[in-house]
C-alpha cells in the first residue's frame, strides 16, 4: 500500500508526464507544491492555463506567438533572403540566445522518422516550399538536429529545396567550445573535420 497521500499522487502523476521529469522529481515537486500558500499554488496554475490558452503559432513560420505574426516575421529588419529551417520553437529560442543570426526562421515541427510513421506530410515541409515561392528567399539555412531524423530531414529538404535554384547550407556539427577531444564520440569528431575551415 502506498504511503502517498492520493491528491499528492494524482499531482505528481501529472507532473512525470511532461519531459525530462521523472517519478522521484514529480513526487518531490508535488510535495512542494502541496507544502505552498493556496495562493501561490493558484498563481502557478493560472499563469500555467492563461499561458497555454494564449500561445498560438506564427501563421509564417510557426513559430510560438501570441499574435498572429511572431515578432521576427514582423520586423522588416530580419528580411535579409536568410530562412533557417528547424525542428521545433525550442531551436528558434537556442538560435535567438546566439544574437548572431538576422534572418528569419521556419519550424517544422518534427522530423523525418519512417520508424514512427512521420513522412513528408507530417511535418510543415510544404509550408516551406510555399514561402519559398512567395518570397525572396537566396538562402535557407538547415538547422535540423545531428541526429539520424535530422539529418534524414536535412537531406530530403535540401534536394528539394536545391531544384528551385536556391542556396542550401547545413549549420556545421563538431567539437562543443570548452569540451576535450578525448570526451568526444566517433560522429562528432567525423563531423568536426567535415566542417573543418581554412585560418
Amino acid at each position: 500500500m502506498s504511503s502517498t497521500v492520493e491528491p499528492i499522487a494524482r499531482i505528481a502523476a501529472q507532473l512525470a508526464r511532461l519531459p525530462g521529469i521523472g517519478q522521484k522529481s514529480a513526487q518531490r515537486l508535488a510535495y512542494h507544491i502541496a507544502g505552498m500558500p493556496e495562493q501561490d499554488v493558484h498563481d502557478l496554475a493560472a499563469a500555467i492555463w492563461q499561458g497555454r490558452k494564449a500561445v498560438r503559432f506564427c501563421s509564417i513560420c510557426g513559430n510560438y506567438t501570441q499574435n498572429e505574426i511572431c515578432s521576427v516575421c514582423a520586423d522588416d529588419k530580419r528580411k535579409n533572403g536568410q530562412i533557417c529551417v528547424v525542428r521545433d520553437p525550442r531551436d528558434v529560442a537556442a538560435m535567438e540566445r546566439m544574437r548572431d543570426y538576422q534572418g528569419r526562421y521556419h519550424v517544422l515541427h518534427g522530423a523525418l522518422s519512417p520508424m514512427n510513421g512521420i513522412g513528408p506530410e507530417d511535418i510543415h515541409i510544404r509550408e516551406l516550399l510555399a514561402r519559398l515561392a512567395s518570397e525572396q528567399v537566396n538562402e535557407v539555412i538547415l538547422a535540423t538536429n545531428p541526429d539520424i531524423e535530422g539529418e534524414a530531414t536535412a537531406a530530403y529538404i535540401a534536394k528539394l529545396i536545391k531544384a528551385m535554384g536556391i542556396r542550401v547550407t547545413r549549420i556545421a556539427h563538431g567539437v562543443p567550445v570548452g569540451s576535450d577531444l578525448e570526451y568526444a564520440d566517433e560522429i562528432t569528431l567525423s563531423k568536426a573535420m567535415e566542417g573543418r575551415r581554412e585560418l
